[in-house]
């Protein structure tokens, strides 16, 4: 399934007429995605974050099999995203709630995944529970120019440090052409969405600060915020403080951001479940310079949600859901409490 073709870009015959022929043109084609693989944690005690629960002795009896298994399975994910139409694995992968560097460095070399050649990019986070984000990339086709993380500084309400996870920012090209990705995993809806908002615009209003930064210098450059945001495209974080719009021809008119999956959230779809409640949790926001046909650059062609049966909870109670990995205190073979999130970018071959 997973033979690759040995030549320089992937390409895809897309239906278009060039002017006065009747030919098809042919593009390359990538995909960029974003996972949150739900609690990625080798089987080994770090004795400076809470992750206890995923050891042994813990209270999950997270073992060396299981966490093999769980590597296994993301892998798995992974390697299929995409590839239906690209013959290729993700060119660009975000992801949220690995535990260190080990678990990616283990990943990477499962091998439904290791002929795809990753790198990493990681940093440690201040995360209590030692959760991070990160950034694979495929060394063919992608080059590293810059990254950096940006702490999200948070208090709670006795005014202690509330320590959450770093915002991840990579800039690189393909095809020698520079691209910016911003890798996230915004504080959670614990205690409620409402009581919880106001940290999650924080987190909004640092994402918006570096995409400013960002278009500052070059302001037609190519931007995407990844992640799990935990709000929905319609929530104020991201309708309000990034000012997203679901309308191409409204993101080019205004300059605005571009954010696909808001339609997807109101025709009821979603990436993870909660009582029966589905919500787009996890998103792709795109700069507007991604949305013009521009044959001679990268340009967004479709955005969608990763949600393959195999994927989804056969039976039980949570028949339907996400197949996640972990429920009822015990590992369940599956997968993740949330559906990856993937876009495909094309570009002509000329």
């Amino acid at each position: 399934m997973f033979t690759r073709k040995k030549i320089v870009l992937l390409s895809l015959f897309v239906s278009l007429i060039s002017l006065g022929q009747n030919e098809k043109l042919q593009y390359n084609i990538h995909t960029i995605s974003f996972y949150n693989v739900e609690n990625l944690f080798d089987a080994i005690d770090d004795p400076l974050t809470r992750d206890d629960d995923r050891t042994p002795e813990g209270r999950d009896r997270w073992t060396e099999d299981i966490y093999q298994k769980k590597l296994q399975n993301t892998a798995q994910v992974i390697g299929q995203i995409g590839y239906e139409t690209t013959r290729n694995a993700p060119v660009i992968m975000g992801l949220c709630e690995v535990e260190n560097r080990k678990v990616l460095d283990d990943l990477i070399q499962e091998p439904i995944l290791k002929r795809f050649n990753y790198g990493i990019i990681h940093f440690e986070s201040p995360d209590e529970r030692g959760i991070d984000v990160a950034l694979l990339y495929q060394k063919e086709y992608f080059i590293p120019t810059s990254f950096n993380k940006h702490t999200l500084f948070l208090r709670d309400e006795e005014g202690k440090r509330d320590f959450t996870r770093d915002q991840l920012v990579v800039a690189g090209e393909i095809d020698k052409e520079e691209l910016h990705f911003i890798v996230n995993h915004w504080p959670s809806r614990s205690g409620g969405q409402e009581r919880s908002e106001p940290l999650r615009i924080k987190a909004a209003k640092l994402n918006q600060r570096i995409f400013d930064s960002i278009l500052y210098v070059k302001p037609n450059s190519k931007v995407i915020t990844m992640g799990d945001f935990n709000d929905n495209p319609t929530n104020k974080s991201i309708k309000s403080i990034l000012k997203t719009v679901s309308s191409k021809e409204q993101a080019i008119s205004t300059n605005s951001l571009y954010n696909p999956l808001e339609k997807a959230h109101k025709q009821g779809l979603g990436t993870s479940c909660y009582r029966d409640q589905w919500d787009v949790l996890d998103q792709m926001i795109f700069s507007p310079s991604w949305l013009p046909a521009n044959d001679h650059s990268w340009f967004l062609k479709k955005v969608g949600i990763f949600n393959k049966s195999f994927l989804i909870n056969p039976k039980g109670r949570y028949k339907g859901y996400p197949f996640r990995s972990f429920a009822g205190g015990k590992f369940t073979n599956g997968y993740s409490d949330h559906y990856p999130v993937y876009a495909y970018i094309v570009k002509l071959i000329e």
